[in-house]
């Protein structure tokens, strides 16, 4: 019996030892798990749910993405996780992953610094990353990685610099850092990997020499270094590197030449660019025994002629971009280019080419679909058979000295899009064949001696955005036709021609328009009612006709007029007086006609510089400087009536006018409130230029993520580049949002109804449904190459040195003339449209600024038009007023009223331009928690006022101080600009300084700054 109960506790603790993990094995697989679900803990954004599969219900190896060692079981080899829109950081714990050799994490939203754990995976052969979001520095302890093959951290927010440890990864074959904000020079080290083939770092902002170490790189296939601030000279050594087959610089500062045997020692190149750089010599004709070359990219250098002859060698040729140099070559090297049949960019433009346009230009491969040739010598004319080019959509040869007739066969050309031939000496009619160009979206014929009428076929170029057929002979009318087309948008001109008759009423069918030029013509005849529908019009140049009449009212709804020209013609009758309320109008031009009477003396009419009215001799008045005689005073006989019943009629007058007002509006309301949303939201949209979900999906590449740049309340905004080539941005609406189809109508109403500089433009809608069937809006604007405000003042990324801090500064002046363009919008909302508008959320993420740094102030999202009718138009009436409405803005900006239920007023925006002005000089948010629940900017700055200005202004500012006597003037530049910040962002609305007058301030500080800066030669 004992026995017995010895075997069976000896079985017991067998099988409980047996139930036991062992250390090798379950304890290392629990290790596994654990960093696998520390690393989905740090992802909050998964919306395909591919980590739905990662639950206690399977084991790890099962999870989606996830794979693990068939001889060592449990253990993760694989992370694999592309393009899964994940959204979080990458947490440290996937360090612990000891036996994972591919990580791969490509096209996702992940932020955040790349944690310095993933140096503890030894193990490592691939760590894709790209295509994400990540910031801070590259790890340095990377190169403890001693298996990594491949190192593909591009298209993230990467800065400070590229550690030399770097180059003591053996094994590395790919290196890829291109665009991320890298800053410093290209390590040598880098030159001690042997093995490497691909090595891509373009797009950051790199300097200093490209080391000639690299030339070690003997395996190397690709190498991209483009659009860096690299300088010095290419090193000779490299072009020895014969495997290359992609060599791109281009967009840097380099300089010297090309080595004239290129052709020989690189043998298999398939791409040579370096536009945009300062080298200089000649373009190697040795590259014709580049065999394989495909692009050849040279644009924008110093190069001279001659232009390699035998250039139909290379038969894979696809690309020929030799435009912005100084060639003073002719256009013999076309003879041979006939041998290349796969031939699609031909482009010389202002490259001193002269000699005449061969005839063996028709012969090049039907493949190709741009040629530039435009700003050169060429002389001759075009050969007819040239319409053999079917697939030819580009097709520039303007500013040349070109002669003969356009021929006829040029209508061929269906898929043309863009044909500008302006600017040379074509005599003969204009073509009708060009109507059969129904792809057709920019047509410039200007500057010319074409004759004869405008043909009625171009109506068939229903896609035209731009048309120039100005200083030719042209006679006839202007045809009705081409009046309703409808898509012009960017200009249409026809001055400096002899065209006669009146001028159409179907111009009201220009409603995109910006630019309509008539000038210099015989037309006659008034100006059409319908005019007053082209509400997008910013010139109109009439000048130089016989059109005669009063000035009509139809021009009153133009308020986005920016040039007005009606000179030289028969106009009569006074002056109006809505020309004084064009508040964007700085050119108006009046001059001999017949006009009379008083001239205002608002608007336009008060800088004497921009305004002439000479010629108009029964004009008085007006501004001083005007030099006109002074009206003659007209007054009125003195009633009869006692004074008593003039006084009763007047009042009794008065009552009736307000009780019929008050019905009107009482009618509109109500009329309103009845309207449904649908026809709400046609009528906006029908202001815009359509355009189709499908074209939209194109342009952004169906939405990617690489496209992705901004994230709003309501939607997504992508870049997106257009079939016309256009780069626009598009902002897509999540319809599950609530409140986003009303920001959609907001922004539509809005936009449609205002137009100036300072404020963004609505280029189309997109109003459809998706290829599921869901319902899909979006808004189309202009894309503004500088991006947000908010960009330049807190910089996304962090840790950067000073170099990448100072590229992307604002000078102080600079800062200035920003604050004045975002006031200068404000007060155009606010004065300039009838009703009022209030935006409603003013920060630095809705300023954009343009190539040229002028700001574009946007997201109308929450914007509100309001009547002089309404108690929401000054705000301060409704003070004591309360609305149950959520509080609407932005939270630091929003004035103290809103959040006490009073609706959206002026003086509500006023104070979130305060708040903006003091965050763009003290670089500080409004958010900050230093401030704590008893403090804000308001009050910060205002206490610093009196003796600690230096210790609140950005230091950014103060460094561009190089002695006291500097440091002074920016102090006081400074003290005036906080004290218009402050009184802008009072507390009671009432106490807020006029926006007008902080304009004024903002010019004379400006102005003050900048003589005190030219006194001191800073």
């Amino acid at each position: 019996m004992a026995k017995l109960l010895f075997l069976m506790l000896d079985f017991a603790l067998l099988w409980w030892w047996s139930a036991i993990p062992s250390p090798g094995t379950c304890s290392q697989n629990r290790t596994d798990r654990f960093a696998l679900v520390s690393f989905k803990n740090a992802i909050h954004v998964d919306p395909f749910g591919v980590l739905s599969s990662w639950n206690d219900s399977t084991h790890h190896c099962e999870w989606q993405g996830v794979l693990c060692s068939k001889r060592h079981p449990g253990r993760v080899t694989s992370l694999v996780l592309t393009s899964q829109g994940l959204g979080g950081f990458l947490s440290p714990h996937i360090g612990n992953l000891s036996f994972l050799r591919v990580m791969t994490l490509q096209n996702n939203s992940f932020h955040g610094e790349i944690p310095s754990q993933i140096g503890n995976l030894f193990r490592l052969n691939h760590l894709n990353l790209s295509k994400n979001s990540f910031g801070g520095p590259i790890p340095s302890n990377l190169s403890r990685c001693l298996n990594l093959e491949t190192l593909d951290l591009m298209d993230n927010q990467l800065v400070q610099g590229i550690h030399s440890d770097l180059g003591s990864l053996p094994r590395l074959i790919f290196l890829g850092l291109t665009t991320n904000s890298l800053v410093g020079p290209i390590p040598p080290s880098i030159g001690n990997l042997s093995l490497l083939q691909q090595l891509s770092m373009a797009q950051n902002m790199l300097h200093g020499e490209i080391p000639k170490e690299l030339s070690r790189l003997k395996r190397l296939v690709f190498l991209q270094l483009a659009l860096n601030k690299l300088t010095g000279e290419i090193p000779p050594s490299i072009f020895n590197i014969s495997s290359i087959i992609y060599f791109s610089v281009s967009e840097n500062q380099l300089t010297g030449t090309i080595p004239s045997d290129i052709g020989t020692t690189l043998p298999s190149l398939h791409y040579l660019g370096a536009y945009n750089n300062l080298l200089t010599g000649t373009i190697p004709s040795s590259l014709t025994n580049a065999t394989s070359l495909e692009k050849l990219v040279l644009e924008n250098n110093s190069f001279h002629g001659p232009i390699p002859k035998n250039l139909g060698r290379l038969k894979s040729l696809r690309w020929i971009a030799l435009s912005l140099n100084q060639l003073q070559d002719d256009l013999s090297f076309i003879s041979s280019l006939p041998n290349c049949s796969n031939l699609e960019k031909l482009s010389v433009r202002s490259s001193l080419i002269h000699g005449s346009l061969p005839r063996s230009i028709s012969n090049l491969s039907t493949s190709i679909n741009g040629i530039e040739m435009q700003d050169n010598y060429i002389q001759g004319s075009i050969p007819s058979a040239l319409g053999n080019l079917f697939n030819l959509s580009l097709l520039n040869l303007q500013d040349n000295f070109l002669t003969g007739r356009i021929p006829d066969s040029i209508g061929a050309l269906y898929s043309l899009q863009q044909l500008a031939l302006g600017g040379n000496m074509f005599t003969g009619e204009i073509p009708s064949s060009i109507g059969n160009m129904t792809l057709l979206y920019l047509l410039g014929l200007d500057s010319n001696s074409l004759q004869g009428y405008i043909p009625q076929s171009l109506s068939n170029c229903m896609q035209l955005i731009g048309l120039d057929l100005s200083s030719n002979n042209l006679t006839g009318s202007v045809p009705v036709e081409i009046m309703g087309l409808f898509s012009l948008s960017i200009g249409f001109s026809l001055a400096h021609n002899n065209l006669s008759g009146s001028l159409p009423l179907q111009v009201g069918s220009l409603k995109n328009l910006a630019i309509l030029d008539l000038s210099y013509n015989r037309l006659s005849g008034s100006i059409p009612t319908s005019i007053s529908s082209c509400l997008r019009l910013e010139r109109l140049h009439l000048e130089a006709n016989l059109f005669h009449g009063q000035i009509p009212e139809a021009l009153r709804p133009l308020r986005g007029l920016e040039e007005l020209d009606l000179s030289n013609n028969n106009f009569s009758g006074p002056l109006p007086n809505f020309l004084a309320e064009l508040s964007l109008l700085k050119y108006l031009n009046l001059s001999f006609n017949e006009l009379e009477g008083q001239v205002p003396e608002g608007g336009v009419f008060l800088n004497a510089s921009a305004v002439s009215v000479s010629g108009n001799k029964e004009l008085c008045g007006g501004v001083l400087a005007l030099n006109l005689p002074l009206c003659k005073s007209l007054r009125s006989k003195k009633s009869s009536l006692p004074k008593s019943i003039v006084i009763s009629v007047t009042a009794g007058s008065l009552v009736c006018l307000a009780l019929l007002l008050l019905c009107v509006f009482i009618f509109y309301r109500k009329k309103k409130r009845t309207t449904t949303n649908a026809s709400t939201l046609l009528s906006f949209e029908n202001q815009f230029l359509r355009i189709s979900y499908e074209a939209l999906l194109r342009a952004t590449d169906r939405f990617s993520e690489t496209n992705l740049i901004g994230r709003g309340r309501y939607g997504k905004v992508y870049k997106g580049i257009l079939d016309s080539g256009a780069t626009v941005a598009v902002k897509v609406l999540n319809l599950m949002q609530r409140g986003a189809s009303r920001s959609f109508i907001t922004e539509c109403q809005t936009l449609g109804t205002i137009r100036h500089r300072n404020l963004v433009k609505i280029l189309s809608v997109c109003s459809s449904v998706d290829f599921h069937g869901n319902n899909f809006k979006a808004l189309i604007y202009e894309f503004m190459a500088n991006e947000s405000l908010g960009e330049w003042l807190h910089p996304r990324t962090i840790g950067q040195d000073d170099e990448h801090g100072e590229s992307r500064n604002l000078r102080l002046v600079q800062r200035l003339s920003i604050a004045i363009d975002i006031a200068t919008a404000i007060e155009y909302l606010h004065k300039g449209c009838f009703p009022a508008i209030v935006h409603g959320d003013l920060k630095p993420s809705n300023v954009l600024l343009d190539h040229d740094m002028v700001v574009r102030v946007g997201d109308f999202g929450l914007a509100k038009i309001i009547t002089m009718m309404s108690t929401e138009v000054v705000g301060v009436q409704d003070q004591g007023s309360s609305t149950s409405t959520a509080v609407r803005g932005s939270i630091g900006y929003v004035p103290p009223e809103y959040g006490m239920g009073h609706k959206a007023s002026t003086p509500g925006d006023v104070y979130s331009y305060g708040i903006l002005l003091l965050e763009m000089f003290t670089g500080k948010r409004p958010t900050e928690e230093a401030f704590g629940p008893n403090l804000n900017l308001h009050s910060f700055v205002r206490a610093a006022l009196l003796d600690r200005v230096m210790d609140i202004v950005d230091l950014r500012i103060w460094s561009e101080a190089g002695n006291q006597q500097q440091e002074i003037k920016i102090r006081d530049c400074m003290i005036s600009i906080f004290e218009v910040g402050v009184a802008c962002s009072m507390e009671s609305p009432t106490d807020r300084m006029d926006m007008t007058v902080a304009i004024r301030k903002l010019y004379s500080i400006k102005a003050s700054y900048e003589t005190k800066e030219r006194r001191t030669g800073m």
